[in-house]
């Protein structure tokens, strides 16, 4: 066989692509069956069932590093567990606001969190391997500037959802009548990303050689 026809290895290895399509339909499936309101379930999962399908068309041809890949599925779990009972009524979240005395459930909270989390780390990679920032100093700005870009986007997506389905629209924008909720929404976004760019971008860096120095 020619050198350059030699398939690259795969990202995960088959045990842990095993594992991670076993926990995404899993999840899937649960959260597809019965949920509290089918409209909702569709305007929070449709993010899931894209990335899934992205990384599905990408996997062999323009792999990422297995953090990411990971990350996405966590992100995925988040956004299928508040389709399947609305952010506004995730059990967990409604023990914890009932334990802390909490005004709202705060599980959206979380998803905001994740909706910085992740974004960051796939800004932060596609940056550095098509080599968009020349200035490394520069690149925790980009990517938090992008954070905040998805985060924004988001919001205008909640506002015209609820423009065109009007009452319809509660469970998804799930502000539990809070006045402040797109910009704390918006907060947590930057919280989630400045986390992950602090705690993940050693790991990140390593496994981006890696995958540089994959055959």
């Amino acid at each position: 066989m020619n050198p350059a026809e030699t398939p690259r290895p795969l990202p995960l290895s088959p045990w842990a692509t095993a594992t991670w399509l076993l926990l995404f339909f899993s999840v899937l499936i649960w959260s597809w069956i019965h949920p509290k309101d089918r409209l909702t379930w569709w305007l929070e999962a449709l993010p899931a069932l894209i990335g899934f399908a992205v990384l599905l068309a990408s996997y062999r041809r323009v792999p990422l590093t297995p953090l990411l890949y990971w990350l996405i599925l966590a992100h995925s779990i988040v956004l299928l567990v508040g389709a399947h009972y609305t952010y506004a009524e995730v059990p967990l979240f409604n023990w914890i606001r009932g334990y802390f005395g909490h005004q709202r459930n705060n599980y959206d909270k979380l998803g905001h969190f994740m909706q910085g989390f992740v974004p960051a780390m796939i800004a932060r990679e596609i940056l550095i391997r098509k080599q968009v920032v020349c200035h490394k100093n520069w690149l925790p700005f980009i990517v938090l500037s992008i954070v905040l870009a998805i985060s924004a986007f988001y919001e205008l997506i909640e506002w015209w959802v609820a423009v065109l389905s009007g009452d319809e629209a509660t469970a998804f924008l799930a502000t539990q009548g809070y006045v402040w909720d797109t910009q704390s929404d918006m907060l947590m976004a930057l919280i989630g990303g400045t986390t992950a760019l602090i705690t993940l971008s050693g790991w990140h860096n390593r496994q981006l050689v890696e995958l540089q120095n994959r055959p």
